[in-house]
């Protein structure tokens, strides 16, 4: 079976997005191209998650990542935009024979990159839908007593609302 053709999205630096490209890339899934969000927004979400795991050992950079790759010969632009959610992501993609786009904790994103690849967007999300939707998944387990867990669903336009992988 031949590997998908994919495009990875994440929040520039983040711990869960770098964590995530590093378990992609130890299965052998190579992203066709990696798109970074460089935002306010984005700085505040990382320095948010990286004080919760303060002390914690956390996975290469991108760039540390990507030149191991390129060590062994594989050469995977890494492009960064202000927002995803923009005209500035579509002109890299849109050329682009993509069977998805995995999303490696990003805000939400709707629209035309949606619909770009032949098979969907993939995203991780930290809870188990349908039941816990929205970025602070884990707390509202915990105050909705809902088990603690993940999911992985396609997107739709919806907040974690399409169809469930796992």
């Amino acid at each position: 079976m031949t590997k998908p053709t994919f495009a990875y999205l994440l929040l520039k630096e983040h711990p869960y997005g770098r964590e995530m490209l590093r378990q992609i890339l130890s299965k052998g899934f190579i992203p066709t191209i990696i798109i970074t969000e460089d935002s306010a927004i984005g700085d505040e979400e990382r320095e948010k998650f990286l004080k919760r795991i303060e002390g914690k050992e956390i996975a290469p950079t991108i760039e540390k990542q990507l030149a191991e790759l390129e060590m062994q010969g594989v050469d995977v632009p890494h492009i960064s935009v202000p927002i995803h959610n923009s005209e500035h992501v579509m002109p890299h993609i849109e050329n682009l024979d993509l069977d998805l786009i995995v999303f490696g904790g990003t805000r939400i994103i709707r629209g035309e990159i949606l619909d770009h690849p032949k098979d969907g967007v993939i995203n991780s999300h930290p809870g188990l839908l349908p039941d816990c939707r929205g970025s602070a998944s884990p707390a509202w387990s915990v105050y909705h007593d809902i088990p603690i867990g993940s999911s992985t669903h396609f997107c739709d336009n919806g907040i974690d609302t399409g169809e469930l992988l796992l």
